[in-house]
């Protein structure tokens, strides 16, 4: 468990309040107007919540702006369920911008591996499990080296080498470069559309 009072530490919880409540404040025209898209063309919920794992495995609700037909058949495959308006929303990753509550209330933060499924936690490895040193991110190491195109094993380790050199100036590398890949619609989807999952407890072989 890395300690919780660390330089860093405080820089980046004290970055990461400034840095979402001030997007929420500049992205608010822009998020009423998504909802607002969304209620038209699907109706409600507008909202997505689903329990996602955090730090040291807590639990909690992640935010996002519903993108998908409700009750998909499979959820993993979400190009076939994508709504009208959700599908520029997923292009964009303007369906995260909800997580920005997430990290001001101390569950996420702007930069980490992306939260995970209980269901996905259960399964991890001891090394798989040092994802959840950290809070989970809206954008990562893995997120701005493919996305969902990446395997599960790729993603992990991609999490893993974040976690281990983690530090201020690579969470403003990450920051800076998570705009490039939106711009070149990097790994919206999985291969065939369907994004990857843990499928068992020995799926991660690779190396950090």
């Amino acid at each position: 468990m890395s300690p919780p009072y660390t330089p860093y530490a405080v820089s980046k919880r004290l970055f990461d309040v400034a840095g979402a409540a001030l997007l929420l404040l500049i992205l608010s025209p822009l998020l009423a107007l998504v909802a607002t898209a969304i209620w038209l063309d699907d109706g409600r919920p507008i909202l997505f919540t689903q329990e996602r794992t955090g730090r040291h495995g807590t639990l909690f609700q992640i935010l996002k702006f519903r993108t998908l037909t409700p009750g998909p058949k499979d959820p993993t495959r979400p190009s076939a369920h994508t709504t009208r308006v959700g599908a520029p929303l997923r292009r964009w990753a303007i369906d995260e911008c909800p997580q920005l509550w997430n990290v001001l209330r101390g569950e996420m933060s702007l930069v980490g591996p992306r939260p995970a499924l209980p269901r996905q936690v259960k399964k991890y490895t001891p090394r798989q499990r040092i994802r959840l040193q950290v809070r989970p991110g809206l954008t990562g190491w893995a997120q701005i080296h493919g996305r969902n195109v990446l395997s599960w094993a790729e993603r992990i380790s991609h999490d893993i080498w974040y976690i281990r050199h983690r530090g201020f100036w690579l969470d403003l590398t990450i920051l800076g470069r998570t705009p490039l890949v939106l711009i070149r619609g990097i790994g919206v989807y999985g291969p065939d559309g369907r994004n990857p999952t843990v499928r068992s407890p020995r799926s991660d072989s690779t190396h950090a």
